[in-house]
């Protein structure tokens, strides 16, 4: 008897541990698995979870197309679910979810319902899994709200870049009737587009006769032309918003203009559509972030009655202005005292760094740019030799005559040289020895002895020359980074880095002393460069924003205020003496000082195929505005006197 309940016992527990091991998995797992998937986004194998009930709801595909569909709109990032298992086995089963979205975070909690079917656990899926309160026949749909693009004003205000309106030039096709080739052939002349742009807006296939097909704006002030165009029945005009630049051509390349976003530029920014405009060019793609703004999203569920119910919102934050420090009536006026030379030119105030105008030239209308450049327009300022569409401040030019100076200043500081000592130096041409072969060192004006003071004003090469070979290569470019060469200014508008190259040999920094060699300036850094002139030997930073702090000393004591004094006496000299390179720059009660210069652009060393001319100015009883001026082109047009003339005529007009 005894044996027999001992088998029956046996028999029970082996029965119990294969039932055990026969067992299927649980609710519990078998929503763990979905929920990882869920994690993954992996909608495809989701699916095989859904009970019998709710596959009949929905297919694969839709249910596929849909997850995705609605995950990719809304931009769904960084999804979190958070799904704790119960120690009791039930079949209800609650869980948490996050994410982020176009429209900001999105949270909800809901309880899971499995089913058991074919001896395995299912989930009774429905629409609200997605989102609680999107049930049968609601749909998600989402509302942007643009940002106003911030404003770049100048320091007193006056807008440079603003938010305006242009019209909007359209046709409506139905309305073209027998007279279609006649009307193209008139738009066409009057919006100065092809007659295949015309026919392609009007032939789109979203296009219906009825439908206003828009095909060019227009400025405000373009009167005349607006009312040819309303003149033609089929057209109409509505005014849309625009963004607007009053200086034109004055400030394009500073300022810059916005275009529609481009394919490749869409791919590279995030928060943008396709039809988003971005800033192309100048401080309008530079500052674009701060001027753009976020875009405000509402994400809604609409119900089946019409209600709305939302997901998630996030509100509009316009962008920021942009405040320069440049002064937009001496923004016209520099640029307007070129004269339509190729070059660039500048103003600051020595004192503070405050950058007043900054100007490249020839230059072009950016609102033609927004608008819509017509081809022909467009071939001709890329053809246009003198390179209406080149931003020349940013970039770097030999010097010049103007690098005395500060090749001055470095030799006073290493006490490479007497100022006062007279060199005697006879006849046109120099070299150190014969080893320099048929290369020599040239001047214009013969004089002996040259000193410093000579040297500056009747802008002696071969005494600056002599001086660089004094100093020597090390000093010479030690003195140079100290005045900021090899260095990122951090200039608000990107600058290309001033250089000096190797000074690899006896000629390279010769020729270095005066402006040649292989020195690179931009315009911004060479006024700097002159600021410890009127700041007892430091150098100012430049600034552009006026938020930046002003009369910041990038460089302390780049040379001694007693070494400035003296430099900047001799410079008062080039422009007052009789002799003086920059004398034409002469007036009357408004004393200047300043450097003249002519840079030989070459081929090859001894070869000169062209020549930039060189001034830069200062008024030496109140220093609180210093010109300069780059022109292209000026061999055996006048050299150097042509920006001593047109800066004399800028600072008339401006003072």
């Amino acid at each position: 008897m005894k044996k027999w309940i001992g088998f029956l016992f046996t028999a029970v527990v082996l029965t119990f541990v294969i039932a055990g091991c026969n067992r299927g998995p649980t609710a519990q797992d078998r929503f763990s698995e979905y929920i990882d998937l869920w994690k993954q986004q992996k909608f495809s194998s989701m699916y095989g979870y859904l009970s019998k009930d709710a596959k009949k709801s929905i297919t694969k595909t839709e249910f596929v197309d849909r997850y995705k569909k609605i995950y990719g709109d809304l931009e769904v990032s960084d999804l979190k679910l958070s799904y704790k298992k119960s120690e009791k086995e039930t079949a209800q089963l609650p869980f948490s979810v996050k994410m982020n979205s176009i429209a900001g975070p999105i949270q909800f909690s809901k309880t899971a319902h499995m089913v058991q079917e074919d001896k395995n656990w299912y989930l009774d899926w429905n629409s609200t899994y997605i989102f609680p309160d999107l049930k049968k026949g609601n749909k998600i749909s989402f509302a942007t709200t643009d940002p106003v693009r911030g404003q770049i004003v100048d320091r007193n205000g006056n807008g440079m870049a603003v938010n305006g309106q242009a019209y909007e030039v359209g046709v409506v096709p139905g309305k073209m009737g027998d007279q279609k080739d006649l009307v193209i052939s008139q738009l066409s002349s009057l919006l100065q587009m092809t007659p295949d742009q015309i026919n392609k807006a009007i032939t789109a296939s979203w296009v219906k006769p009825d439908y206003f097909v828009p095909l060019k704006k227009v400025a405000l002030d373009d009167q005349a032309r607006i009312q040819q165009l309303i003149a033609l029945a089929p057209v109409q005009t509505k005014k849309v918003p625009a963004r607007i630049y009053p200086y034109k051509d004055a400030a394009a390349q500073l300022i810059g203009y916005v275009g529609t976003i481009t394919a490749d530029e869409l791919s590279k920014h995030k928060g943008y559509s396709a039809s988003d405009v971005i800033g192309k060019r100048g401080l309008e793609q530079v500052y674009e972030d701060q001027l753009r703004g976020t875009s405000g999203v509402k994400v809604t569920i609409k119900k089946a009655d019409g209600t709305e119910k939302v997901l998630a919102e996030k509100q509009v934050e316009n962008g920021k202005d942009v405040s320069l420090t440049i002064d937009a009536n001496a923004q016209q006026k520099v640029f307007a005292g070129m004269n339509g030379e190729a070059g660039t030119a500048a103003a600051m105030n020595p004192m503070t760094g405050e950058t007043l105008a900054l100007v490249s030239s020839p230059s072009f209308d950016p609102n033609q740019a927004v608008l819509g450049f017509s081809s022909d327009t467009w071939n001709q300022l890329q053809s246009n030799p003198q390179e209406p569409l080149a931003t020349r401040f940013n970039k770097t030019y030999a010097p010049g005559s103007t690098m005395k100076p500060i090749t001055a200043a470095i030799g006073l500081a290493a006490k490479a040289f007497d100022p006062n000592e007279g060199i005697a130096i006879s006849g046109p041409k120099w070299q150190k020895d014969q080893s320099w072969g048929n290369y020599f060192v040239t001047r214009v004006h013969e004089s002996s002895p040259v000193n410093l003071e000579r040297g500056l004003v009747l802008s002696d090469n071969i005494y600056f020359a002599q001086t660089a070979l004094k100093i020597g290569k090390q000093a010479f470019s030690d003195g140079l980074k100290k005045f900021g060469f090899e260095e990122d200014m951090k200039y608000p508008f990107p600058l290309t880095k001033s250089t000096f190259g190797k000074l690899d040999t006896d000629i390279s920094l010769a020729d270095s002393g005066y402006g040649q060699g292989q020195v690179q300036m931009s315009i911004v850094h060479l006024m700097s460069a002159y600021t410890p002139f009127v700041n007892s030997g430091n150098m100012i930073k430049p600034v552009l924003l006026m938020s930046d702090a002003k009369s910041q000393v990038w460089k302390q004591q780049v040379v001694s205020s007693a070494d400035a004094a003296l430099i900047a006496a001799d410079l008062r000299k080039v422009v007052g003496d009789a002799d003086g390179t920059a004398h034409a720059a002469d007036m009357a009660n408004y004393p200047l000082a300043g450097k003249t210069g002519t840079a030989e652009i070459k081929q090859k060393q001894g070869e000169t195929w062209t020549e930039n001319g060189w001034f830069v100015t200062y008024n030496v009883n109140s220093p609180n505005l210093m010109v300069a001026m780059m022109v292209e082109n000026v061999q055996n047009r006048g050299g150097s006197s042509i920006p001593v003339k047109l800066v004399k005529g800028i600072i008339e007009g401006m003072k």
